[in-house]
């Protein structure tokens, strides 16, 4: 992709340029995001046992998120991109677990309550309304009880707006009107704050099985 798709007004041909743009540097730091992502797991741990539950990462990027779930023995865990680069810097990176190519808002390739828990960090805040709707829903509906979103709340440090910025995300109304969004499509929802301008969104489905796909 040249650097005509970062103008283009095609939200996913802009976000396919720019993260396989910034995969190398992503598979860099992978470690370094790695262990802040599992401090974060362990509180979703707390909440949430993972341990032989099934997980679907949906934007998974170089799998940090999906490594640091994964440390709590789950029954199964794949994760998927849109990004062919950011997936070669993951499968390089951490070969032990399996990811594929697939488009978040289409995920047709999997069945209805697929997966115990259907998991997204830092992706929702990059995209338009309309298609943070379509990914929740696709979301809940390939999950058998969680969707636990990891992102923005509350204060975003300045580096991370002038990264945002560049990114061309919608993460100023995200965090405006991303819990009214999830209200919108989940029975329960709940809000796990963390430190440094990020937390925990949880949504249930409120369905009474959780057991293993």
């Amino acid at each position: 992709m040249g650097l005509q798709h970062y103008f283009s007004r095609d939200e996913d041909k802009r976000a396919k340029f720019v993260f396989n743009l910034i995969a190398p540097v992503y598979g860099l730091i992978d470690k370094a995001i790695g262990k802040e992502y599992k401090k974060v797991a362990k509180i979703i741990n707390a909440e949430i046992p993972l341990q032989n539950k099934s997980i679907l990462d949906v934007g998974t990027g170089t799998g940090s998120w999906l490594v640091a779930l994964h440390s709590h023995r789950p029954s199964r865990a794949i994760g998927i991109d849109f990004s062919e680069k950011m997936l070669r810097q993951a499968k390089q990176n951490h070969p032990q677990l399996g990811f594929q190519l697939t488009d978040g808002e289409n995920l047709n390739c999997f069945s209805d309550s697929s997966f115990d828990i259907v998991t997204a960090s830092f992706v929702l805040h990059g995209m338009k309304k309309d298609k943070r709707i379509l990914l929740l829903k696709e979301m809940k509906r390939v999950s058998k009880k969680y969707v636990i979103i990891h992102d923005f709340y509350g204060k975003t440090h300045f580096i991370i707006k002038i990264l945002e910025f560049f990114e061309r995300s919608d993460y100023i109304n995200f965090k405006k009107n991303f819990r009214k969004e999830l209200e919108s499509i989940f029975e329960e929802t709940r809000i796990i704050g963390l430190k440094s301008g990020n937390a925990v969104f949880v949504g249930e489905n409120g369905n009474a099985s959780t057991s293993s796909a």
